[in-house]
């Protein structure tokens, strides 16, 4: 008998490897069987998509070589060899190895051919032929290995990033490039990096010595979540900070080798917009940067470097240009995009990229939904008989005018109580302002109708806010503590926020650039215990950016377009006219952020401020008027529901082909969850299915009927229909055993309750004991015994899908 691929690559494949000189050392497997490198797609319900598996990751000096991929040794070895180049691809390793235990075939990456081979090379063989001659400092520094924390250790795609930027420095470039997305851990894999040139005493002069590091940031919480991150070598970092250089008579400190700073602190005030976040007024004073000799520092990271580092006219740009002489490492969470290229035309493409969506799929990131909600007051015409305080800018206001021109205090008031309406109490939830007068507002009008009561269980957090707000952003990332639970702000929170459990993200603020929205968007993918989606809820038609050719992200999920009872607001509300605010894209009303470019003008204008309108309206009611969440394709676009349901018969229809065929597959359990597994590979999943029902007023019914309905356009029955025809059938009546009776009357109960997973084929046990009926062992008496108690289980789903 021919061995099992398990018996194969323990008696035939590893012994062979070992030949070779792959010791265990430097073969990564997971309890000896296969090396797992990412988590699994986060599905609802808790539960994981399939995890991709290598049979061997070969190693050698701590740098992924190689892949193996293994079949029982009466297969034919290339059966896998196509899967293996993408997972190679995927880890970024050069060369595959295909085998039987008899036979093995490599294929290279390097030259995309392939052929038979005797033996597997050796270990150095490999590096070898990866690397070249190398010298051994520079194999010290490509070599050195990761930081090791008890169970922390990089992901596959974190350790891929340190590596190629490593092999870049050692390569001799003088600029690079990584590009991650948001919730990645970029800051971790700058701390990997800095570790590991650290103490392989990499520096741009060869000597013996350790590498001084500068790490940029645009914003106090930025470096300090980095300062915070290279805790490991605590010892030998230090934070740049304006007041504290002053305090010593404006000396800079020298005594360190990582430097952490925000780039306000170091940089002249001529590329500095007059008026600076609150946040940063440690900075306010001129170009300490330049105490330091121009070729002090051997490496310059800048963090979020898409918002302006790389543009001309930018602060950080004057901090690059002196210290030429260092390596410039840029982290950016935005692939090249027309509102990037500044950074692209600095740096160069990237050294490696992975994306949202690649991060989502991999299930290191968290899939959304999308909401979109409309109301009777996305524009506003004139009405003679409403309260108009001020010059209104014209006889029709659109969406982008709001906040921005003109007030309308009810509006913002109906945006909070539908927001409530549709979030769970408890969730937390960041609320996207237009400024920060906007964000003010919108706290207020969500503390008149939540019905929490704490003080804090909506706050807002701008560079108004200071410590204060600072000290609230730090309970809202706390996951141990409940308030506060919803944020409002502006553009302070696009980045920086490590806020794991974020379960909505609301958009009542319009955006243009992609950059921003990605950022935005990520503010929820962190993922957290239990979260298997957050939701975006989108007031202002933002979310079409996810049918722009430079989106990447991926939705899930997702409902219909439904009209719901709507939202209204009736009685006139008294609001104070809001304190003046300049116009849209002045600096001081962007005064809780940076601007997208990196915030730097040669020598800013002055802006003369524009009053605000305010508008009280009369004689209409608000209300929202639909709410439409996004369905979703294979390729990770919303779709419209017409083109969803086209999709989705599509697919059913390779799965059966007509009702027989579904019939069969619904009424075994083992069956129904196998179509179920396979539907939810392909982001079609029963929380899906369940909100379609309402499409066709099926809310009581069976996902069977909503199938059959699809494919075969058949009567769609609910669950008592199904319920009461089963119980009055033949097969019902041949049990005269009053034990059987009430045990097959219980379980069509709970399937008329509940649904389809009371059937579930390992639910039998449990059904026995809620039914009171005895134990499984007593019940099972009145059948003639537990297999045929089985049987008659799967025998009565055959009669209720009938």
């Amino acid at each position: 008998m021919a061995y099992s691929e398990a018996d194969t690559k323990a008696k035939l494949i590893t012994p062979k490897l070992k030949e070779s000189g792959w010791t265990e050392l430097h073969l990564t497997r997971e309890h000896g069987f296969k090396y797992y490198f990412t988590d699994g797609r986060k599905l609802p319900g808790n539960k994981r998509g399939k995890r991709y598996a290598v049979d061997y990751l070969l190693s050698y000096k701590n740098v992924n070589l190689g892949i193996v991929e293994a079949k029982a040794e009466d297969k034919d070895p290339l059966e896998g060899l196509q899967q293996a180049i993408g997972y190679a691809e995927k880890l970024k390793v050069d060369f595959v190895y295909a085998t039987n235990g008899h036979k093995v075939y490599e294929h290279s990456l390097l030259t995309g051919s392939g052929q038979f081979i005797e033996d597997y090379p050796a270990p150095a063989e490999l590096f070898a032929r990866k690397f070249g001659n190398v010298a051994p400092q520079t194999e010290k520094i490509i070599t050195y290995p990761f930081h090791i924390e008890g169970t922390m250790k990089p992901r596959f795609y974190q350790q891929i990033a340190v590596q190629k930027t490593i092999e870049a420095i050692a390569d001799n470039k003088d600029r690079v490039l990584l590009t991650l997305a948001t919730g990645t851990g970029k800051t971790y894999i700058a701390f990997q990096i800095v570790y590991r040139l650290f103490q392989a005493q990499w520096n741009r002069d060869g000597t013996s010595r350790r590498p001084r590091i500068l790490f940029l940031a645009d914003r106090n919480i930025l470096a300090d979540q980095a300062f915070n991150t290279f805790n490991p070598i605590e010892k030998d970092i230090i934070r740049l900070n304006g007041k504290e250089i002053r305090s010593h008579l404006g000396k800079v400190p020298t005594n360190a080798n990582v430097f952490f700073a925000i780039y306000q602190a170091v940089a002249e005030n001529k590329n500095r917009l007059r008026d600076i976040a609150s946040e940063d007024e440690e900075a306010d004073i001129t170009a300490y940067y330049k105490q330091y000799p121009a070729n002090f520092f051997d490496l310059i990271i800048i963090d979020e470097c898409y918002r302006g580092s790389a543009n001309d006219q930018s602060s950080w740009r004057d901090i690059l240009n002196y210290f030429g002489s260092a390596v410039h490492l840029g982290l950016t969470a935005t692939p090249k995009r027309d509102d990037n290229g500044d950074t692209y035309e600095y740096f160069g493409m990237p050294v490696y990229e992975y994306s949202l969506k690649d991060g989502i799929n991999d299930g290191f990131l968290t899939p959304y939904k999308v909401k979109k909600i409309q109301t009777n007051i996305d524009e506003y015409q004139f009405d003679p008989d409403d309260i108009i305080e001020g010059d209104l800018p014209s006889q029709i206001v659109k969406l982008e005018q709001f906040e921005r021109e003109v007030i309308i205090p009810k509006r913002t008031e109906l945006i909070a109580k539908t927001i409530l309406k549709n979030i769970s109490p408890m969730d937390k939830t960041i609320i996207f302002c237009v400024n920060q007068q906007h964000a003010l507002d919108m706290r207020i009008a969500i503390d008149k109708f939540k019905i929490i009561k704490d003080n804090n269980y909506c706050v807002r957090i701008t560079s108004d806010e200071g410590e204060i707000g600072k000290d609230l952003l730090e309970l809202f990332q706390d996951n141990d503590r409940d308030m506060p639970v919803i944020l409002t702000s502006s553009k302070m929170l696009t980045t920086g926020v490590d806020a794991r459990n974020v379960r909505n993200i609301v958009l009542t603020a319009p955006i243009r650039s992609m950059t921003e929205f990605k950022q935005i968007i990520g503010r929820g993918t962190r993922v957290f215990e239990g979260k298997d989606f957050f939701t975006i809820i989108d007031f202002v038609g933002a979310t079409k950016l996810f049918y722009d050719d430079r989106w990447d992200g991926e939705p899930v999920d997702t409902t219909t377009t439904t009209t719901v009872a709507p939202v209204e607001i009736d009685d006139p509300v008294e609001v104070d006219q809001p304190e003046d605010n300049p116009p849209i894209d002045t600096p001081e009303n962007q005064t809780d952020v940076n601007t997208d470019d990196g915030g730097s003008v040669e020598e800013p204008p002055i802006f003369e401020p524009k009053p605000k309108v305010t508008i009280e309206i009369k004689n209409k009611k608000l209300k929202v008027i639909n709410i439409e969440t996004s369905y979703v394709g294979e390729d990770g676009r919303p779709l419209s529901t017409k083109d969803y349901l086209e999709l989705l018969i599509d697919i059913l229809g390779e799965y059966y082909q007509d009702g027989d065929g579904l019939r069969e597959i619904w009424s075994n359990p083992l069956n129904r969850k196998n179509l179920l597994e396979q539907l939810r590979s392909r982001n079609i999943d029963e929380t899906q299915l369940n909100d379609l029902k309402q499409v066709f007023d099926a809310e009581n019914s069976d996902i069977y009927d909503l199938l059959a309905h699809l494919s075969f356009n058949l009567e769609i029955k609910t669950r008592h229909q199904r319920a009461e025809n089963a119980g009055q059938s033949e097969f019902v009546r041949n049990h005269a055993n009053p034990t059987a009776q009430q045990l097959i009357r219980f379980i069509l109960g709970r399937y008329e309750s509940d649904g389809f997973t009371e059937l579930a084929d390992d639910k039998l046990s449990t059904l026995i004991n809620l039914s009171g009926l005895g134990t499984v062992r007593d019940v099972a008496v009145n059948f003639g015994g537990i297999p045929q108690l089985q049987k008659e289980y799967f025998e009565l789903q055959r009669e209720i899908y009938r």
